[in-house]
């Protein structure tokens, strides 16, 4: 069994998560900044599933590995999906 943890946007995030899921948080946190979205009080939650890493941001914004390639889904496209249904 793996322990998550959590740390705040803007902070490193922490070192046994890949480097893919490492990048794709930082082109995240670089997308919120270009647009002026205020992140104070924002964190990560790191969590495993199969012993995979989940990387979920406090708006909904999830990353994660899908075949060893990096998968994406933003609050914006999780609002859609539920419009959707």
């Amino acid at each position: 069994m793996q322990l998550g943890t959590r740390w705040a946007v803007g902070a490193s995030a922490p070192d046994r998560i890949p480097e893919p899921i490492r990048a794709a948080i930082r082109t995240v946190e670089a997308e919120l900044e270009d647009a002026d979205q205020s992140t104070a009080g924002w964190g990560w939650t790191l969590t495993y599933l199969e012993g995979k890493p989940i990387v979920d941001l406090d708006d909904g914004t999830r990353i994660r590995l899908v075949d060893d390639e990096v998968a994406l889904v933003t609050s914006v496209e999780l609002d859609d999906a539920a419009a959707e249904d």
